[in-house]
């Protein structure tokens, strides 16, 4: 797959098949991370990977899913998520203007996972307290976000928006369907 294949076809998953995903697979997706652009090259991100099943319980319990459709968006028992990567400021080297790298990291991951046919959701709707406590993390991090990895059991698809809407949704069918703009409501050249 390449990288224009990934881009198009990667969608947020929130429903996973119950399938471990490989450590050298989540290493793999976090040295990715690891290589996404730095301010300064700084590099304040830190990741902490949870695929053990009491500490997934304990971060799925601290997130929010798809607010449009709450809850027929949050992962039911038996399709949740197989693995998180925690996404942490270490604020002892940045304390804050790091989210660009946040972006641009959680991007790579989302990709790299879209390549082994793994789906992702990132997630910014989180307990943030209640996680750093559960998992003992040290005050000098910022849990930015978490993403939610795992075998897809569903197919996501693109759709034009419904009446000027950009909210997700399911059809009739029970398939998600994510409204995108169109190119050329966003795209201008030179001037306005």
């Amino acid at each position: 797959m390449d990288v224009s294949q990934a881009i198009r076809e990667r969608r947020s998953i929130r429903s996973f098949k119950r399938k471990r995903i490989q450590r050298t697979d989540l290493e793999e997706l976090v040295d990715g991370a690891r290589l996404a652009p730095s301010a300064a090259n700084l590099q304040p991100l830190k990741y902490l990977v949870v695929d053990e099943a009491p500490a997934r319980k304990k971060v799925f319990s601290a997130l929010r899913w798809a607010a449009y459709i709450a809850p027929g968006g949050d992962p039911p028992p038996g399709c949740r998520p197989a693995a998180y990567v925690i996404v942490l400021a270490d604020k002892r080297i940045r304390e804050t203007n790091y989210q660009w790298e946040v972006g641009a990291a959680v991007e790579n991951i989302l990709l790299g996972a879209e390549e082994k046919g793994i789906g992702g959701c990132w997630l910014l709707s989180v307990d943030r307290p209640r996680l750093k406590k559960g998992l003992s993390v040290p005050d000098y991090f910022f849990i930015d976000s978490v993403v939610a990895l795992g075998y897809p059991d569903e197919r996501p698809r693109t759709a034009k928006p419904r009446r000027g809407s950009i909210k997700y949704y399911k059809d009739r069918q029970g398939v998600l369907r994510v409204p995108k703009r169109k190119l050329e409501e966003l795209l201008f050249w030179n001037s306005f």
